[in-house]
């Protein structure tokens, strides 16, 4: 008896086109009266280990609210690198709130407006960790970055940091990397490009 030899379909591969990628919008439509700016600073690399928060409200494209609080990491240690540039150590935060008390303090003031941080997407993400690391809802805040607006509206400064494009703006920056001076530079520069 002989064994039939059955040929193995041929696979034929097609050439996919390639699908453009869509560049997320970073930018809004239209001219922001209202916004919030926000910046936090971090202990360690993981996105929870928030160690302080900065908002600047922005109202008819005014500065009507600034708010500061330290709160406490998770996880709850600080690496050296991170201590050195924004100057909190463990000491600092050992009996601040965590995040959801600091929160609550702001989530009616902020509601319904969009967000605005200068290299946006740490800010977002860390604000999103947070939420799900407590439970908390997430109302999918909208975020533009100021970075990316200066990129677009100011293509010749010598760079796009946040004191560069501040100061091009007149604010000068007294305490780089403490979240609320980098919060109410952001809106300084969100109030002149968006």
């Amino acid at each position: 008896m002989t064994e039939l030899k059955q040929d193995k379909p041929k696979r034929r591969w097609r050439k996919r086109e390639a699908k453009p990628k869509e560049k997320p919008v970073y930018l809004p439509e239209g001219h922001l009266d209202d916004f919030v700016a926000i910046d936090f600073e971090a202990a360690n690399a993981a996105f929870t280990s928030a160690c302080s928060m900065g908002l600047v409200i922005v109202r008819n494209n005014e500065i009507v609210e600034r708010y500061y609080g330290l709160m406490k990491p998770v996880p709850n240690h600080y690496d050296w690198y991170n201590s050195k540039v924004h100057g909190i150590k463990k000491a600092d935060t050992e009996n601040a709130p965590r995040f959801p008390a600091l929160w609550n303090q702001v989530v009616d003031k902020v509601e319904g407006l969009p967000f605005v941080a200068h290299g946006m997407l740490f800010d977002q993400h860390v604000l999103r960790a947070l939420h799900e690391l407590y439970k908390m809802p997430y109302p999918d805040y909208k975020f533009y970055c100021t970075n990316e607006g200066s990129q677009k509206y100011l293509p010749d400064l010598e760079n796009h940091k946040l004191h560069t494009v501040a100061k091009y703006f007149g604010y000068e920056m007294k305490n780089h990397h403490n979240a609320l001076d980098d919060a109410e530079a952001c809106a300084v520069i969100a109030m002149n490009i968006f």
